[in-house]
C-alpha cells in the first residue's frame, strides 16, 4: 500500500500543483491509515475497514474537523485507484464525512489591532517584528505566504507585494502606507544584519540568519500578544481574518476582498458578511436609543 500512496502522491503534486504543506498533509493522511490497517493489500481494503478507521479517530479524541479532512484523503485516493484500474471496488463509496459545525473565523476588533502593532522597535529583530505583524495585518496573507516572500516580491516605490499562494497562483495585494514606510526601514536599515553571512532572498529572517519559519512566526505572535495583555487566544490566520472582516465593516467590496485574500470562489470570502453582521447586530442592541425601552 505504501507504494501506491507515493505514486499518488507524486500524481496530484504535480497535476494538482500542490503547495509542499498540502503534500505533506495528504501524506500523514493516507500513511496514518496505512500504518492503522498494518499495510494491508490495497485491494483487500473494505468499506468496513475505513469505518473501523473512523470509530478508531473518534475513540481517539481527533476533532470533527481532523476526521473529515482525512476521509477527503482516502477518498480521493481510492477514486485515483479507481481511475487507475488498480483496484474494481471502491470502498469509500458508502462513506460520509461527518457534519462539521459552521464556526465563524475568530477576529481581533480594532482596538486589539492597534494594541498588537503599537511596537516600538529599537533593535533589528524587534523591526522585524513589527514588519512581520503590519504586513499581515495589511495584506491578510497566509503564514505560509509571508514566509515564502522574497525581497522582490516587494514593491516599496507603488505599495504593494506580490504574492503566490495556492497552487502557486500569482495575486498583487496593495500595501498601506504606514506599512510600506515600516517595511522600507527594515528592508533598507535591518534585515542585513540579521543574516549573520548567510544568503537568502527571503524578507524575513530568524534570529539564526535564516528565512523565517511558520512556527517561529507563532512564537513570537504569543510573545507580543502576552506582553500587550491581550487576552484572546489567536492564531496568525486571526489577523487574516481581522484583515478581511475590518476592510468589510469600513465598506470594501466583497469580491475586492476575496482577490486581495487569494479566493478562487466568492462563497469562501462570505463568510465575512457573517461576521460583519453580527457586529452590525450588536452594534444596535448596544447603541439604539429605543431599542431598551421595554
Amino acid at each position: 500500500m505504501k507504494k501506491e500512496i507515493e505514486n499518488y502522491i507524486n500524481f496530484v503534486y504535480i497535476e494538482k500543483k500542490l503547495s509542499d504543506n498540502t503534500k505533506k498533509a495528504y501524506e500523514n493522511d493516507l500513511n496514518y491509515f496505512c500504518d492503522y490497517l498494518k499495510d494491508k493489500d490495497i485491494s483487500a481494503v473494505t468499506t468496513k475497514d475505513i469505518k473501523g478507521y473512523i470509530k478508531y479517530l473518534n475513540d481517539a479524541g481527533e476533532k470533527d474537523k481532523t476526521i473529515a479532512r482525512k476521509i477527503v484523503s482516502i477518498r480521493t485516493f481510492f477514486d485515483y485507484l479507481m481511475r487507475e484500474k488498480t483496484i474494481d471496488v471502491n470502498p469509500c463509496e458508502k462513506i460520509e464525512s461527518p457534519k462539521l459545525k459552521k464556526t465563524l473565523p475568530k477576529t481581533l476588533n480594532e482596538e486589539e489591532i492597534n494594541k498588537l502593532l503599537d511596537i516600538n522597535p529599537k533593535t533589528p529583530l524587534e523591526w522585524r517584528n513589527k514588519a512581520m505583524l503590519e504586513l499581515m495585518y495589511a495584506t491578510g496573507l497566509r503564514v505560509s505566504e509571508l514566509v515564502e516572500l522574497e525581497v522582490n516580491d516587494v514593491n516599496l516605490t507603488d505599495n504593494y507585494v506580490r504574492v503566490f499562494g495556492k497552487g502557486k497562483k500569482e495575486r498583487i495585494v496593495p500595501m498601506a502606507d504606514i506599512t510600506t514606510k515600516v517595511m522600507k526601514t527594515y528592508l533598507n536599515d535591518h534585515r542585513q544584519s540579521l543574516l549573520k553571512g548567510y544568503l537568502t532572498d527571503k524578507v524575513f529572517i530568524s534570529s539564526y540568519g535564516k528565512g523565517m519559519t511558520r512556527q517561529g512566526f507563532f512564537k513570537v505572535l504569543k510573545k507580543i500578544a502576552k506582553e500587550k495583555e491581550i487576552k484572546k487566544d489567536f492564531s496568525p490566520h486571526t489577523l487574516r481574518h481581522s484583515f478581511a472582516t475590518h476592510l468589510l465593516e469600513h465598506g470594501a467590496d466583497l469580491r475586492a476582498i476575496g482577490e486581495m485574500l487569494g479566493h478562487e470562489n466568492i462563497k469562501t470570502t462570505q463568510i465575512y458578511t457573517h461576521i460583519s453582521n453580527n457586529k452590525i447586530k450588536k452594534d444596535y442592541d448596544e447603541f439604539h436609543p429605543r431599542n431598551k425601552m421595554i
